[in-house]
Formats: structure tokens, C-alpha cells, sequence
């Protein structure tokens, strides 16, 4: 009965502290931080010292948001002699490189191999033809604001930075927002937690849909892997640099189109975490890489690794203790996990029927999140070798 009870509690401090306790623990670190070391402010070159930057663009099958994209990155607020624009479309079998190569022929090089091996192998491919001292990673059907690029280059004013990662901002425009309202609400808990890990030392993985890295510190990764941003981010910081924070800098997407397509993107994700998290072993070491480890441990480890399994066992155990003792504490909490449960699934139902309900997006998607680590498992076992994904549809 003590050991239960022990592993209960156990459960419930990591349960709380992966999704509430750190960014409480965070928010609290930073400020004692700040008292004592100031941030420092830094200012954006004039137009004629900004440095080159190309807009690097990996992607399959695009050619519905190639035009919009095209549009999107030449309106940047950025000199135009010094803005460039690359894709690289690999495996493309629709009319992506027909409309690059006619339409846009003067305005981006295209890169493109008949075989498709996926974003990580693509990136790999077409970082060694680019000569820009920055590159900024963005995705084909992400939407970058006008001065994200400016915000970028001052960002990389402090030396220490090697790496920028911009902000995602998910909008709904479907009946059924359970997708795009539940990753939306996702993102902006992330947020938060990213504008503060960057306060505190440096964030913990950039997202794809934009993020930015000096030419020079590119890491060596390996083709298959299969969250590339993540990786290539925390190689970068592993390698005595930070990961910037820039909030404005930031991107505009539509959430996934509905749950199923959501479900693609958790599940590979998750397998990708759990690629990242053995081929970055290194990094769980805090005596070698201190404040980092314990963000990367705090943020992104537990999510992945163990956390999931306390949450599912947390009701077993409970009922166990119920069984032996009548404690009003367990018994709280116990009737606490059926409410909570309750509503996931009260969540699940209106989601099917298309009804929308934000408050229940919160422990519909919560739950689902966590149950797509279990996917994702399986997902790995099955993707060995191959980092080739199915395109997941937006709203």
C-alpha cells in the first residue's frame, strides 16, 4: 500500500510540473534572473550593413500556395539586393517546379531531385548551395509577417545567438475547431513557455513554419531524422550557442482540418521526440550542458518520455487506494480524473458533430495529445530509416 501510495505521488508532482509546475518554475527564474543581469538591447543595422539572407523553402506538392507564398515573401520589409529565395521541391510530382521555373523563374532558384526522401534530407541537400550568412527555414503554406525578416537579423545581433526561432499563431476558420482551436490554444501555452526559456538561457527546439540560423552553424544531421527543426535548433545550442525568441517575428497558418489530420501531425511529432531524445543523449547530462539540460529535461523529455505513462496510470492507482483507504484527499482527486475525463470525452462528442466549444477543446485536446505519444511509439518502430511523412490537410 506505501509503495502505491508512493508512486501516486510520484505521478501526480510529474504530471503537475510538466504541464503547470515548469512554467510557473520558469516564470519565477527569469524574474530573480532579471534583477540581477539586465537584458541587453541591441540595435538593427542600417539597410545598406544588413547582412544577405535567403528564404529557405522545403516542399512536396505545393503548388496550391506557391503563388500566395511567392507574394508573401516578397512583400518582406527587407532590401530587396539582399533578399533571396530558394526552394527546394524534391519528389514533387504535381506542377510546383513548372510555376517556380515559369511564373517566379526570376525571383527564386528552385532545387529539385526526382526522389523524395523527406524534409530532414532535402534541407541537408540544399543548405550546401546556399552562400547567405543566415538562412531562414519556412514552410510553403506558413504566412510570414512583414517584418519578421527585420526582427531576425536584430535578434542575431548578440553574437551568442546562433539560432531564431519565430513565433506560430494557428487560426480557425472551420466548423469543427476542435483541431485548429485546440493546437491554437497548444501554441500559445508554448509561447509563452519559449519567450520565457529564451529569457532564461535559450529555447528549447524551433518550430519548422519559420526559424533562422547563421549559415556557418549548421549542424550535421542525419537525413531520416524526423523533426529536423527541433534537432537542428538544439545541435546549434549544443554547440555553445542560444536559441533567440523573436514574438515579432511570426507566422500565420490554418490549424489541421479536422482531429484525424491532427492525428498525423501529434503521431510524428512524438515519434520525432522520441528519435530526438535517444540521438541527443548527450544533452540529459546537466553537469555538462547545466541550465540547457534542465530546460530540455523540463520542456520537452517528460512530454514525451514518461509523463504520458503516470497520467494514464494516475486513475488505476487511484482506485487501488480507494479500495483501501476512504481518504477524502484520494477521493477528490479520484472524482477530480472523472470529471476531467468526462469532459475530454464530452469534448470528443461535440467535436464529431462539429459543434464548437472552446472550453472543452482544453481536455479533449489534452488527452489526445497524450494518447498520440502511445502512436507515436508505434509510429518510430515502423518508420526506422524513413523520414518521409504524409501531408497533413489544413482547415
Amino acid at each position: 500500500m506505501t509503495l502505491i501510495k508512493i508512486i501516486f505521488w510520484v505521478a501526480v508532482f510529474i504530471i503537475f510540473y510538466t504541464y503547470l509546475g515548469y512554467g510557473i518554475l520558469l516564470y519565477m527564474l527569469v524574474k530573480i534572473k532579471e534583477i540581477f543581469i539586465k537584458p541587453i538591447k541591441f540595435e538593427l543595422p542600417e539597410d545598406e550593413l544588413m547582412p544577405d539572407v535567403t528564404i529557405f523553402i522545403t516542399a512536396y506538392n505545393e503548388e496550391k500556395v506557391i503563388d500566395e507564398k511567392m507574394r508573401n515573401c516578397l512583400a518582406l520589409n527587407y532590401p530587396a539586393n539582399k533578399l533571396h529565395i530558394a526552394w527546394v521541391t524534391d519528389g514533387s510530382n504535381d506542377h510546383s517546379n513548372e510555376l517556380l521555373q515559369t511564373k517566379w523563374k526570376d525571383k527564386a532558384t528552385v532545387l529539385f531531385q526526382p526522389e523524395r526522401q523527406g524534409k530532414a534530407a532535402a534541407m541537408i541537400r540544399g543548405i550546401k548551395l546556399i552562400k547567405t550568412p543566415i538562412v531562414v527555414f519556412t514552410d510553403a503554406n506558413a504566412m510570414i509577417n512583414s517584418d519578421a525578416v527585420r526582427h531576425i537579423i536584430l535578434a542575431f545581433q548578440d553574437s551568442h545567438v546562433g539560432c531564431v526561432a519565430g513565433e506560430k499563431r494557428v487560426i480557425s476558420q472551420t466548423k469543427d475547431g476542435a483541431a485548429a482551436g485546440g493546437e491554437g490554444l497548444y501554441w500559445k501555452y508554448e509561447s509563452f513557455l519559449k519567450k520565457f526559456d529564451a529569457r532564461l538561457y535559450s529555447v528549447v527546439g524551433a518550430a519548422g513554419e519559420l526559424f533562422a540560423v547563421r549559415r556557418d552553424l549548421f549542424p550535421e544531421v542525419r537525413p531520416d531524422t524526423l523533426i529536423d527543426d527541433f534537432v537542428i535548433s538544439l545541435r546549434i545550442a549544443m554547440n555553445n550557442h542560444t536559441t533567440a525568441y523573436c514574438t515579432d517575428a511570426y507566422t500565420i497558418e490554418r490549424g489541421s482540418a479536422d482531429m484525424c489530420e491532427e492525428q498525423k501531425r501529434k503521431v510524428r511529432i512524438t515519434a520525432g521526440g522520441l528519435q530526438a531524445i535517444w540521438r541527443l543523449r548527450p544533452l540529459l547530462n546537466p553537469f555538462r550542458y547545466g541550465t540547457l539540460s534542465f530546460q530540455y529535461v523540463s520542456h520537452r523529455v517528460l512530454r514525451w518520455s514518461v509523463t504520458p505513462f503516470f497520467l494514464f496510470a494516475l486513475l488505476p492507482l487511484n482506485i487501488i487506494i480507494l479500495f483501501m483507504s476512504s481518504s477524502p484527499v484520494y477521493i477528490t482527486i479520484f472524482v477530480l480524473q472523472c470529471l476531467f475525463y468526462l469532459l475530454g470525452l464530452w469534448g470528443y462528442y461535440l467535436s464529431s458533430k462539429k459543434i464548437r466549444n472552446k472550453l472543452l477543446y482544453i481536455p479533449y485536446y489534452f488527452l489526445f495529445m497524450n494518447v498520440n505519444v502511445f502512436k507515436g511509439i508505434g509510429y518510430l518502430s515502423k518508420k526506422k530509416k524513413n523520414a518521409v511523412w504524409e501531408k497533413v490537410k489544413r482547415a
